[in-house]
């Protein structure tokens, strides 16, 4: 009787065991198809789950993974709280190359992760239209949200190693269709209302973090308000981030917002239509990219277009306390609020190589504008009710702007400001510019004020229009005739000029419908279009380049025209940790060092010491000068 009992117990012991799922490499794949799943299933490829809630009854760990049918679609949250070493990806299923979807339509996101390391997702379709308030909410959120994919930092250890990519997110909104926002919702800085995120980072902690972040190749479409955002601590910023080759389309919020932190790469990403209002859940405001108490940021070769708001909603903004943050190689059109915006207590921050095409089109006072739109702004804000400072050691160079009969340019520039580098760059304007205070909330009281450590030289402008109440003022300015473009002038070289000027132009026709027509950034055919492909890719071979425009370049990335352009060639033209992502150097690229500004040590503040342009642009005489 004993060994009979004890058989038993054996046997019961054994069921209790009962392994789930196909053993991989290293731990467990466990395999989900909504449509011939079943939960009485041990969830092996051949015979698979039916629905995510199972996932409550699966110990998982290191080295496990959550594989999704495609063509399925899900209604359940998955959960990781303090796991390590996790995937959730996609599987094909006879033939089938529909993605899987999750749909968390009235759950807080579809994949929620809390304190866990080594997350990878790929390969999914991510929806969640309205629903509500949440049955639960974290009790460490303030307020209740709605998210693709959620992050929190909760403890005060140190996470690594998040990677998303190839995820589209679509639809993502807390409110159910129909909702209306009240009007002064849009005036207030984020929003005080509860809306549907992208992907949504916290740091809710007090000394623990996040580091090694990558999220690539991704599509978000129709979010209420940001398709990617990060709230971390400036104390303890998210340290190492990667967002490459991602697009954003119609954002309620801006595209991107990086609060907190350190070593970003942000490069290749499309950003058109934040700020979108074509949905009256959305938030109606947002420049396609923002920092906030971030250092060291790499933004590049990215497309910022048609941002829309009555305030902010530049194409790429860099908000207050941040520093050494450059803005290079992108493609900024049309977007409401402008081009250059540079907030107060930042330090050592560029605009350069940009191309700006019709930005700061937004008028005060009309259709609920309370900002002018700005093509130059350098501002001193920091925050309600703060005194202004700064910015300080802003960089602004090589870049092409250009604003059409259309608009009228405005600038604005702080009487707080010290250190301002603005050189060789093109600022075609239609119509005269004029000078407008800032009007960030409390509005710049003006007044004169000499600003210190000004360098505002070698620009070209359409002709002498600069406007003569702006703090800072330019000398030795170029004013080349303009007929068919730029022509040589002052001894420098202005063949890539009517390449610009052809692309900057809609009324131009010289090329072909075939040269400007390109997918790219769902322009669908405007004449812009292909202004991305033909200055920052290396799409064209050398013989392509001659006969067009009569480059002589193999690669425009790896060779920058400004060496032809302005009799320059910078030491970093050729520095390939931009083409080569992998390559980032951290803490901060190399190329940094070449606008870098030694602080003062002394002085908390960091006050501008001076720089030696010729560090900036070697081999050029012009900029042999040195303050002391």
């Amino acid at each position: 009787m004993k060994r009979l009992l004890l058989i038993i117990a054996l046997v019961c012991a054994s069921c209790s065991q009962l392994q789930y799922g196909d053993k991989n490499d290293v731990g467990y794949s466990y395999y989900f198809n909504s449509i011939t799943g079943d939960n009485t299933n041990l969830g092996t490829k051949e015979k698979p789950f039916k629905s995510l809630d199972f996932l409550n009854n699966i110990n998982l760990s290191n080295g496990d993974k959550i594989l999704l049918a495609n063509g399925s679609t899900f209604l359940n949250t998955i959960d990781l709280i303090n796991e390590d070493g996790i995937e959730i990806s996609n599987y094909k299923i006879d033939g089938n190359s529909k993605l899987p979807i999750i749909n968390s339509k009235g759950k807080i996101a579809s994949i929620f992760i809390e304190n866990s390391s080594n997350i990878k997702i790929n390969n999914l379709e991510i929806t969640a239209n309205g629903g509500g308030p949440n049955e639960y909410l974290h009790k460490k959120l303030k307020t209740d949200l709605r998210a693709g994919i959620l992050y929190l930092v909760t403890d005060n250890k140190i996470h690594s190693d998040l990677e998303i990519s190839y995820v589209n997110l679509r639809d993502i909104f807390y409110e159910n269709p129909g909702y209306e926002r009240n009007e002064s919702e849009v005036r207030t800085p984020n929003g005080t209302k509860s809306y549907g995120w992208g992907i949504r980072v916290l740091n809710l902690s007090k000394s623990g973090n996040l580091e090694s972040i990558s999220i690539r190749n991704s599509h978000f479409t129709n979010i209420s308000h940001t398709a990617i955002r990060f709230i971390g601590k400036r104390e303890n910023q998210f340290l190492n981030l990667k967002i490459f080759g991602n697009k954003v389309f119609k954002t309620g919020g801006p595209g991107m917002v990086f609060n907190s932190c350190r070593n970003l790469l942000a490069k290749n990403n499309d950003i058109n239509y934040s700020g979108s209002f074509d949905d009256s859940r959305k938030w109606g405001r947002g420049s396609g990219l923002w920092t906030w108490g971030t250092s060291y940021a790499l933004i590049t070769q990215n497309s910022f277009q048609n941002a829309n708001g009555p305030a902010d909603s530049a194409g790429c903004h860099i908000d207050f306390n941040c520093n050494d943050v450059i803005v290079e190689k992108n493609l900024s059109r049309n977007n409401a609020g402008g081009f250059i915006e540079i907030l107060g207590n930042n330090y050592n921050c560029s605009y350069r190589y940009n191309v700006s095409i019709n930005d700061g089109h937004r008028v005060k006072g009309k259709n609920g504008a309370f900002q002018e739109g700005k093509i130059f702004w350098l501002s001193g804000y920091i925050g309600r009710g703060q005194e202004r400072n700064g910015p300080f050691n802003s960089y602004i160079y090589g870049n092409y702007v250009y604003v059409g009969e259309k608009i009228i340019p405005k600038i604005a520039v702080d009487k707080a400001s010290k250190g301002v580098f603005v050189a060789n760059n093109i600022f075609y304007f239609e119509n005269d510019p004029v000078m407008v205070l800032g009007d960030q909330y409390k509005p710049d009281p003006g007044g004169g004020s000499k600003i210190k450590n000004v360098f505002f030289e070698n620009n070209i402008f359409r002709k002498n229009h600069w406007p003569s109440d702006v703090l800072i003022q330019p000398v030795s300015n170029l004013y080349p005739k303009f007929k068919y473009g730029f022509k040589s002038h002052a001894g420098l070289s202005f063949k890539y000029i009517d390449l610009y000027k052809s692309l900057w132009q809609e009324y131009h026709t010289d090329l072909s419908a075939e040269d400007f027509y390109t997918s790219h950034s769902d322009i669908n055919g405007e004449k812009y279009a292909n202004l991305y492909s033909y200055i920052f890719s290396a799409a064209y071979n050398e013989t392509e380049l001659a006969s067009k425009f009569g480059i002589t370049y193999t690669n425009l990335n790896k060779i920058d025209f400004h060496e032809e352009f302005f009799g320059i060639y910078p030491p970093d033209a050729v520095d390939t940790f931009a083409l080569e992502s992998e390559k980032y150097e951290l803490p901060y690229p190399g190329r940094f060092k070449k606008i870098k500004v030694e602080y003062i040590q002394e002085d908390p503040k960091g006050l501008w010491k001076g720089f030696d342009v010729g560090d900036v642009f070697y081999g050029y005489s012009l900029w042999k000068i040195k303050w002391k």
